[in-house]
């Protein structure tokens, strides 16, 4: 933003300051600027939580309107100037660090003071001329900070677990489309590390599209939660300085506001000290960083090699993976999935200390906490995309390897545990291992069972599911 010089005076608590006659937003948030300088993560990097912050403060002005407390045409014009913002413009005014002291004052007033001078504008005013719509006494109005802060966050935190999901879905039918493609390769499956009994590569690729899956619908149950909101709460939830009618008639309209069924906390002086509502949003959100990471290891896992590891699927090289080595490529997209679910968990754990050091009628750590989850969230996003389009879709199976390795495999003989007897199996394991052998060549040479009958039972289709023992 190019800025003429041109300065307006504004005073608060501690004194007069001049502000640039540019800048939508006024004093309070100037300060707030300036004393925390904290991070690179700015409240317009989350366009969910400019938006929530404004339909928070469109209900705010059109119940305090309803209720007789706001002329109609400050109303009009906070509710238009809150359509603007929602509708992505001055965003780069909302300037604050995400991370900083006073329980998400600093945040509050940014929307509050960048509302009121659109409104300003809207009415024919100059910005900065707070008597015609003031920041606090008519945009704020029957709020406080500690109601409409979390009930904007809890908004945008429901927004951004909803673009997780649909990110997640994505990459479910990119696993999903290579459970089919991949559907008749047989090869073993692993346990702890060591030789167990065959499956399908297909039925590995499902599993991950699977366990993905499962993560939807608790996606979906947790951030429910979220639309539980405590507007009228104002300081600690006794709702002074609010119409009695206010919670009411505010969630009314942030549910038309918003489009989304959000109600009244049944207790807002729980609502207004207990932040329980992140920690379980927080915990999901770890849930699928763990989930994705476990699959990051296996397909890492079955990559290695290419000559000397398992080698069953090849990776699609991204980068040369070596100063020293010629001809080494990496897995480097899991491995990045697996860092990002690192800095997940750990700030996972930033939520429940933070949420565990809220004292008495409120939680000031509220600014971590949200910070946290949405970068959270961001990583994620990010790394899912990454991890489905530079890797999953490009995946090839080594279909010879696969069945190479199952046909030499120990673990074909719990296949025949049940036609040979458990005792006899373990010695022709153990003979395997000492020899050397495959347990179908040992088992033809020793004269166990007939090759029509053990090509029968070594059928893919045969060791991949319940079968009858006959």
């Amino acid at each position: 933003m190019k800025l003429s010089g041109k300065t307006r005076t504004e005073h608060d608590l501690l004194g007069n300051r001049e502000v640039p006659v540019e800048y939508y937003y006024g004093v309070q948030t100037l300060r707030a600027v300036e004393n925390f300088n904290i991070s690179r993560s700015k409240l317009y990097h989350y366009p969910h939580i400019i938006k929530g912050l404004a339909d928070v403060k469109a209900s705010s002005a059109l119940a305090n309107h309803k209720l007789g407390m706001l002329d109609e045409s400050i109303k009009d014009a906070i509710v238009e100037a809150c359509a603007e913002i929602k509708a992505g413009n001055l965003h780069d005014h909302f300037v604050v660090d995400m991370i900083q002291g006073g329980a998400g004052t600093s945040t509050n007033m940014n929307a509050n003071e960048v509302i009121a001078n659109r409104a300003l504008e809207i009415l024919g005013y100059e910005k900065g001329d707070y008597k015609h719509c003031h920041p606090n006494n008519h945009v704020n109005l029957s709020q406080s900070t500690n109601d409409a802060y979390p009930s904007a966050l809890n908004l945008g935190l429901y927004h951004s677990m909803g673009d997780l999901i649909e990110s997640l879905k994505l990459i479910i039918d990119a696993f999903r489309a290579k459970g089919k493609e991949f559907a008749h390769i047989i090869k073993m499956g692993r346990t702890q590390l060591q030789d167990a009994v065959p499956m399908t590569l297909g039925q590995e690729f499902e599993a991950f599209a699977a366990t993905l899956e499962d993560e939807i619908s608790r996606l979906e149950d947790r951030r429910k939660q979220l639309l539980s909101v405590n507007m009228g709460a104002t300081a600690i939830g006794t709702g002074i300085n609010a119409d009695p009618d206010f919670t009411r008639v505010c969630t009314e309209f942030l549910r038309e506001t918003s489009g989304l069924p959000v109600v009244a906390a049944e207790n807002l002086i729980v609502a207004t000290s207990d932040t329980g509502i992140y920690v379980m949003n927080s915990a999901v959100v770890k849930r699928v960083a763990i989930k994705l990471s476990k699959i990051s290891n296996d397909l890492r896992l079955l990559s290695s090699g290419p000559r000397t590891g398992i080698n069953e699927i090849n990776l699609p090289p991204m980068q040369p993976g070596s100063s020293i080595m010629p001809g080494k490529v990496n897995p480097v997209i899991p491995e990045v999935v697996n860092q990002i679910a690192f800095k997940v968990i750990g700030n996972d754990l930033t939520v429940t200390i933070a949420s565990e050091a809220g004292q008495l009628q409120l939680n000031v750590m509220e600014p971590i906490m949200i910070q946290s989850i949405l970068q959270n969230i961001e990583y994620l996003i990010n790394g899912i995309e990454t991890l489905r389009t530079k890797c999953v879709v490009g995946i090839t199976a080594n279909e010879e390897r696969c069945r190479e390795l199952t046909m030499n495999s120990i673990g074909l003989v719990t296949a025949l545990n049940p036609y040979l007897g458990y005792d006899v199996s373990t010695q022709l394991a153990a003979e395997a291992l000492l020899t050397g052998k495959g347990v179908y060549e040992l088992i033809l040479e020793n004269g166990l069972m007939d090759k029509e009958k053990l090509d029968d039972i070594l059928k893919p289709e045969n060791m991949i599911q319940p079968r009858k023992i006959k």
